[in-house]
């Protein structure tokens, strides 16, 4: 009905997050920074449950970027062991619940047994159809231009949609996804970081100051609610506003 369909209107089709604050979380507790990153694992449950509830097709969730190699040793490969250990137990819930699993990024800096996590977890849920979940791992949206630009080494001009197929195949989108909708940041920080920059074009941006691990699904509703007071216009103008008659 139009009601349902207004609704569905207002809804984000590609929901894009930047999970900040998972140190700082640890810090304040006490703790080494290591356990933050475990505590971050419990709200990708509760917001990939959230999306596929709420009809989302595509969540992009930036879990490990290009210059968070930088990141002391210790917690570079506690990152890498959660992410491994992540995929596998989770593989089994995606499969029954029909998400399907890509990880976009390099892939020639991970382990060997990391690639072969993400190989797997690919293959067994490429059937599903619900949601799509993206995870970004040694992801640099300049690399991935860059790259793709020295790829095409060509005068010939090149429309947005080939260049766009052609960074897709760079960093392993397969399938591609669409633009980004709503782009939420927690951690009280405001920027992108090197995040989907491409993607996020005319994505709505939405930062919290809320530490990822107590993101949950009121913030993930807060954040929805926003973006859908917003006007998209992308770059056109809007409808004029009502004209207001006085009375007398």
């Amino acid at each position: 009905n139009f009601v349902m369909s207004s609704l569905l209107a207002s809804l984000p089709q590609h929901i894009a997050i930047i999970m900040d604050g998972n140190g700082r979380w640890a810090a304040r507790r006490g703790l080494d920074r290591t356990r933050g990153h475990r505590a971050g694992a419990r709200p990708v449950a509760r917001v990939v449950e959230a999306g596929v509830a709420q009809g989302t097709s595509v969540l992009t969730l930036y879990a490990f970027s290009a210059d968070n190699w930088h990141r002391p040793r210790r917690e570079v490969d506690s990152l890498m062991r959660l992410l491994e250990r992540y995929l596998f137990t989770e593989t089994a819930r995606c499969v029954a619940h029909g998400i399907r699993v890509s990880v976009i990024g390099r892939r020639d800096r991970l382990n060997r047994s990391l690639v072969q996590a993400i190989e797997q977890v690919e293959q067994r849920t490429r059937a599903g159809e619900n949601l799509h979940l993206r995870l970004a791992v040694d992801y640099s949206a300049r690399a991935a231009i860059l790259r793709t630009a020295m790829q095409l080494q060509s005068d010939k001009a090149v429309e947005a949609a080939e260049f766009l197929s052609r960074m897709n195949r760079v960093i392993h989108s397969s399938p591609a996804a669409p633009a980004v909708d709503l782009l939420i940041r927690t951690g009280g920080e405001r920027r992108l970081s090197d995040f989907l920059l491409w993607e996020c074009a005319y994505a709505e941006l939405v930062f919290t100051d809320r530490l990822w691990p107590d993101f949950d699904e009121h913030d993930l509703e807060g954040a929805l609610a926003e973006f859908a007071r917003r006007d998209r216009r992308y770059g056109r103008v809007g409808p004029p506003a009502p004209v207001r008659v006085a009375s007398y």
